[in-house]
């Protein structure tokens, strides 16, 4: 391997390795992803504020990935409530300052670690309207439960104006296609619904994300949740990222 290689390599290890013990420190709460571009005075950011805040008054751990924004607006709400406020940034070219409303943070140079701790410290996943990194984000959730990669966890889509199209194209085109896989669907459909119920939810389970505009369901679902056991989590995080046994 060349030197650059094993300096690489290094370095991605130094990421997994740092962030697996951080989040060992904290119990599983929610994820909350979301565009770095709103301001404070959009809809979404204090949406996001007020999801951060209630969550952080009923005990639950708040993680973004540090940035402005949705991600600003949830950590600021936590922080605010005197909650854990949690945030893991990544160092870019173009600089992404880490906000200054959070508990603890850590800085990541490589994406990939910085989504797998943004994946398994949470017990479940909250998307607010963002860019390509959203996106990115929520389909790689979807995948890792589709791929049974991870198990069954409220992944929750905010705001039906931005996400229903995307989740009506879900349900229309690329089911119909059959573009979906199909293998686990009767099983994994059962299982949302019953976790639908379970949770309270008022839309309909589709696979595995619900589409709502209230921040109290939220909320209700995230009490209702239980966290996953955290050694095993970061146990089969290890085991998969650097060693790619992913069973």
């Amino acid at each position: 391997m060349p030197p650059s290689d094993d300096r690489r390599f290094a370095r991605y290890t130094k990421d997994l390795v740092r962030g697996l013990e951080m989040i060992r420190t904290y119990p599983q709460g929610v994820t909350i992803f979301g565009s770095a571009r709103f301001h404070n005075r959009h809809k979404y950011y204090q949406a996001a504020y007020e999801l951060g805040a209630k969550l952080a008054q009923h005990g639950h751990t708040v993680t973004t990935g540090g940035g402005p924004g949705v991600m600003e607006a949830a950590n600021r709400g936590a922080f605010e409530n005197h909650g854990q406020s949690i945030g893991l940034n990544i160092k870019l070219a173009t600089e992404q300052d880490l906000n200054p409303w959070t508990t603890d943070s850590m800085e990541f140079h490589y994406f990939f670690a910085r989504k797998v701790m943004l994946t398994y410290s949470s017990k479940m996943f909250v998307f607010f309207p963002g860019g390509f990194g959203t996106m990115d984000e929520f389909t790689e959730v979807l995948e890792l439960i589709h791929a049974g990669k991870m198990p069954i966890s409220p992944v929750i889509l905010f705001g039906s104006e931005f996400w229903g199209g995307l989740d009506e194209w879900f349900s229309g085109i690329m089911s119909e296609w059959h573009l979906i896989e199909t293998g686990m669907e009767d099983e994994m459909n059962e299982m949302a619904h019953v976790k639908a119920a379970d949770y309270g939810m008022i839309n309909k389970a589709r696979d595995l994300h619900t589409l709502t505009d209230d921040i109290d369901e939220i909320v209700k679902i995230a009490d209702q949740t239980d966290p996953r056991d955290v050694q095993d989590v970061i146990n089969q995080a290890i085991a998969c990222q650097l060693f790619n046994q992913c069973d």
